[in-house]
């Protein structure tokens, strides 16, 4: 079906990103995935081509676009199957806490070298006891004078090693205050003594995104380093999951249209006894089955992603869109991996990256069985 949620506005935007991406990132893939992280140079051109938070307004050094100007960076990224350059993550999960929640002086900081690349963002939540159950976060943050203290650790975090910026969830409130009133959000900058950056995990996908262990050790930051109100950490979070898990299956659809489309480009030029691999009865319906999730799958982003622009409540919805997307890529690459035969476990060819990657959207900014349940609670269940 023909996408409507675009202006031509937004349709130049996409062919000045997809020029930059076959010019800046398609030859250096390669090189980013053997060292496991993007070089930081990539980071400050595509600040400078204007991809990195392309909504933010202009008075802080962005663009003055929208969450759709987001999409085409997404949809983008998924053409050439780069899963590592974490632009969405940057522009689109952590920024956005700053935009949101920061002060007139931490906007003015922050916001306009978060644009232009200079500084580059993680967010700090999950802890090696503690993944979907934010309430159970055991990092500290103590008040001591014109100072908090940090203590604690965090795992899995993407962006860990690059990172200038981390926003780091800890908790404030004292035994017996209420889990979700515990917790507080702090912008710790890289090199801040006590901030210390472990090592680099060796993951299944995603090759070139570094991910990695944080250390927080009597870690001292000024005490208007404070994002928002103290005790509020846990409100913003769930304000702002919305959108991540929304990203999240916005990337899962885009990965899915893509393995298709190639796909089915290889299944036309294979042949097996004699004929091409789309004459086969199975292959042909194995691909209308998986072309049928697709662009259904489409139909739902869309619309969803609209009347998220609208400023809609859609706490029920994004979890959904988070939990159909990314089974849905895990159905549609393992069934697109097979039509490649041996060539789909070969590492050179795009479908077994994409294979490898996919799994873990499944797991990460809220498991499958995590969106049901708060599915199952939205419904009143």
């Amino acid at each position: 079906m023909q996408r409507a949620i675009f202006s031509e506005e937004h349709d130049l935007f996409r062919d000045a990103v997809r020029r930059f991406l076959e010019r800046e990132v398609v030859p250096h893939q390669h090189a980013w995935n053997e060292a496991g992280s993007v070089d930081r140079e990539a980071w400050r051109k595509a600040g400078e081509a204007g991809l990195l938070c392309p909504w933010m307004p202009e008075e802080y050094g962005g663009a003055g676009g929208d969450f759709l100007h987001s999409v085409v960076v997404i949809e983008e990224l998924a053409r050439i199957y780069e899963s590592g350059f974490a632009m969405p993550l940057h522009s689109d999960i952590v920024v956005p806490y700053i935009q949101a929640y920061g002060s007139k002086a931490q906007k003015e900081r922050w916001l306009p070298a978060c644009a232009s690349g200079e500084v580059v963002t993680a967010v700090a939540m999950t802890e090696p006891g503690t993944g979907s159950d934010l309430a159970a976060i055991s990092t500290t943050a103590r008040r001591d004078g014109d100072q908090w203290v940090l203590d604690g650790t965090k795992t899995f975090i993407s962006n860990a090693i690059l990172c200038d910026l981390c926003i780091v969830a800890a908790r404030t409130g004292g035994e017996g205050t209420d889990p979700h009133q515990a917790l507080s959000l702090f912008l710790v900058p890289a090199g801040t003594p006590g901030f210390v950056k472990g090592r680099k995990l060796a993951k299944m996908g995603m090759a070139s995104q570094d991910t990695a262990e944080l250390f927080f050790e009597d870690c001292r930051i000024p005490a208007d380093h404070l994002l928002g109100a103290e005790g509020t950490g846990f409100l913003m979070l769930m304000q702002k999951l919305q959108q991540e898990r929304l990203a999240v299956a916005v990337t899962a659809q885009a990965a899915a249209q893509q393995v298709l489309a190639d796909t089915i480009a290889y299944t036309k030029e294979r042949h097996a006894f004699g004929r091409p691999l789309t004459k086969f009865q199975n292959t042909s319906f194995k691909l209308a089955e998986c072309a049928t999730e697709v662009e259904v799958g489409q139909a739902f982003i869309d619309r969803l992603v609209t009347e998220h622009m609208s400023g809609q409540y859609l706490v029920k919805e994004c979890s959904m869109a988070k939990l159909w997307q990314t089974e849905m890529l895990g159905r549609v690459v393992d069934t697109c991996l097979q039509m490649f035969g041996g060539y789909g476990y070969m590492l050179e060819y795009p479908v077994t990256r994409a294979f490898m990657d996919a799994r873990v959207q499944r797991i990460y900014a809220g498991t499958s069985e995590i969106m049901k349940v708060i599915i199952a609670k939205q419904m009143g269940l």
